[in-house]
């Protein structure tokens, strides 16, 4: 495991921001939280930011429950400059879901596979089931204990990017969980778990349950309205859950672009190469095996018109799909 006295040694007597992907999810959030009472409690003091809002309701709980300020990028202007340092949490740069700020990023801490290397002072790439499991082990590596909303928010972080241990969980996430679970607040836990969807999120359940096309066990299926990301990947688990289901692509319209969602069950489909491959030369996107996401610039995008967007995603992903198995 990486040393985490390094990261402290090289970060100190310098403006550090912890920078999650755009749109974090609750394992980003969770371990960014971490990662800034890691950091202070070893004499770093650190701000966390990002380039998008948080726009799922067990995300904003999770983030109005750790009671630190995530800084918008329209809010970094007058706080950072290109001296200051940044440390990717849950991502990497140039992984095609965070955004290049005008910071230096000296330093990433992340469990998906790199796609376009970066030479970093400190890089921590690790094949674990979530990146909570990550800050865990460098709470425990370093003595010290998490208090008890760290290690609420580390825990259900690893619970929601496994999917309750259901999918890319590892043994060192089991060890995580199992340090942890003596420290939460057990009741704080259950009102994170719980009453997690509003009700517009049911028009994208139905609009995707609609939609849906098959090609043996591959899913595809279009939300033509603006969809959260958060929601996207609630929508593809759901997708998957089907049984005839292994391989699922949801895709949204955005003013700016097409924004997609891939999950896969298949060992011979990596959804993260797929969506990589797939998308190269016309976007971006990278992931796990088993999940990734991705964008299309609309400057990218045939057209939208009913069918023709349809037949270009699909068309795009099949044959990806035929040469990758």
């Amino acid at each position: 495991m990486a040393d985490f006295g390094q990261l402290v040694d090289i970060c100190h007597n310098h403006k550090v921001f912890i920078q999650t992907h755009n749109f974090p999810d609750p394992d980003a959030i969770s371990s960014a939280f971490a990662l800034h009472e890691l950091m202070g409690k070893l004499g770093v003091e650190t701000r966390i930011c990002c380039d998008g809002q948080i726009d799922r309701v067990s995300t904003a709980k999770l983030s109005e429950m750790t009671g630190v300020k995530i800084y918008q990028a329209d809010e970094l202007s007058d706080i950072m400059n290109s001296e200051d340092y940044i440390i990717c949490v849950d991502s990497q740069k140039w992984a095609g879901n965070i955004t290049d700020f005008i910071g230096d990023e000296i330093a990433c801490i992340d469990h998906h596979p790199t796609f376009k290397e970066i030479e970093y002072k400190f890089k921590q790439v690790e094949m674990v089931g979530a990146c909570a499991t990550l800050m865990t082990e460098h709470f425990r590596a370093m003595e010290i204990q998490p208090s008890k909303l760290a290690a609420t928010a580390l825990l259900y972080g690893i619970k929601m990017d496994t999917m309750h241990f259901t999918r890319g969980v590892t043994e060192r996430d089991i060890e995580a969980f199992y340090y942890l679970f003596p420290l939460v607040d057990r009741d704080a836990l259950h009102r994170l778990e719980t009453n997690n969807l509003v009700y517009d999120d049911l028009k994208a359940y139905g609009t995707a349950i609609r939609n849906i096309h098959f090609y043996n066990s591959v899913a595809f299926s279009k939300i033509p309205f603006a969809c959260p990301d958060g929601l996207i990947a609630s929508l593809s688990d759901f997708m998957l859950s089907v049984e005839e289901v292994d391989v699922v692509i949801i895709y949204a319209i955005r003013q700016n672009g097409i924004k997609l969602s891939v999950r896969s069950m298949l060992p011979e489909v990596n959804s993260g190469v797929l969506t990589s491959e797939t998308l190269k030369g016309i976007g971006n996107g990278g992931g796990h095996a088993f999940m990734a996401g991705g964008f299309i610039p609309m400057e990218n995008v045939p057209s939208i018109e009913d069918g023709k967007l349809e037949a270009f995603i699909e068309t795009l992903f099949l044959e990806k799909m035929a040469v990758i198995k």
